[in-house]
């Protein structure tokens, strides 16, 4: 696992900490330890720094000038993807897709919006269920016909060379834990677009360190969101030389979490949010680490996580928070 052999471009603050959580611990009933992604430093920190530290070094091997991507609205990859292209020099062309249907102010004019709209992003709207890579494709034409040199990111940073940068925390984790003399019993973290679990599990299967990844879903049915992120982490096990080395059996997600929808609040959000916070000083977001949290908590009330050693992935967000004000400022 060589990662060095991969063109990559240093905007991470890393290794990121990883703390104990005393308060949720006792109130959960397990030893949880918040490995703390949220302080990866591009942007105001998050997940995707990681993916886009291999990501446009990849762009930048290739010579282009125009990184392209997609998101939701408030998408936090889009933020970061717009800090990684001023910190480089790059431009950047956005698709937001409208996929809640909200047309809240603040949701479509604060939080990451008005962060994208400051790293000086070029933003396009498109409604909820455009074939966004169609509208990939789209936007790196109109790119070329300007005479630039597009790099088209997937939404989420999620593919293979992306992954490369859960790989790295899957390394740092195992690190770390050796350090503590931690011996972990699972990891557990938001899963979406797939390249945070597949790239830990393919980081941790590479490796050979048995400790179980269970993806909390905050969008897609169990089958649909297991498929890609075990196809996600087969593809970045062969980029890695080992492709034997990922196996049906280590993708697990739990997508009865979801609620009504992506991005959408309900009060199992609501409360976790709450309970991070005025726990132990958390700041969690409404979409992704919010979702995993309102998981992790009625796994742990169920008894399934009983007197485990547990490692949350916190992959950041909370600037996402401003742009939910309308919806959830009345409800702390």
């Amino acid at each position: 696992m060589h990662l060095a052999r991969f063109p990559r471009v240093r905007l991470a603050h890393l290794p990121t900490p990883l703390e104990v959580a005393p308060r949720l611990s006792e109130m959960l009933g397990l030893e949880l330890w918040i490995k703390r992604d949220d302080c990866t430093g591009l942007a105001g920190g998050g997940n995707k720094t990681r993916k886009l530290e291999f990501l446009v070094g990849a762009a930048l091997d290739d010579d282009c000038d125009t990184l392209v991507t997609q998101g939701a609205v408030q998408s936090n990859h889009v933020r970061q993807t717009a800090a990684a292209a001023a910190a480089c020099g790059l431009n950047c062309e956005v698709i937001l897709e409208e996929r809640t249907g909200s047309r809240a102010e603040d949701y479509m004019g604060n939080g990451n919006v008005l962060l994208d709209k400051l790293f000086g992003a070029a933003i396009r709207f498109v409604p909820r269920d455009t074939d966004m890579t169609a509208e990939l494709e789209k936007t790196a034409d109109d790119v070329r016909e300007r005479g630039g040199r597009p790099y088209v990111i997937p939404g989420g940073g999620s593919n293979a060379i992306g992954a490369l940068g859960y790989v790295d925390c899957a390394r740092e984790i195992v690190v770390q834990a050796d350090e503590f003399d931690l011996e972990l019993d699972r990891i557990v973290c938001a899963t979406g677009s797939a390249g945070t679990q597949g790239g830990l599990i393919a980081g941790l299967a590479v490796m050979g360190a048995d400790i179980p990844v269970l993806g909390i879903g905050v969008r897609a049915p169990r089958p649909k969101q297991e498929e890609m992120v075990f196809k996600l982490a087969t593809e970045t096990a062969v980029m890695l030389g080992r492709p034997e080395a990922v196996s049906r059996d280590q993708v697990v997600a739990d997508c009865d979490y979801v609620g009504e929808g992506y991005g959408l609040i309900d009060p199992g959000v609501v409360e976790a949010l709450r309970r991070a916070a005025r726990t132990d000083g958390l700041l969690l977001d409404p979409v992704y680490t919010g979702k995993a949290m309102k998981g992790l908590i009625a796994l742990a009330r169920s008894g399934a996580l009983q007197g485990e050693t547990v490692v949350f992935i916190h992959t950041g967000g909370a600037q996402g928070l401003f742009g939910y004000q309308s919806e959830i400022g009345d409800l702390f």
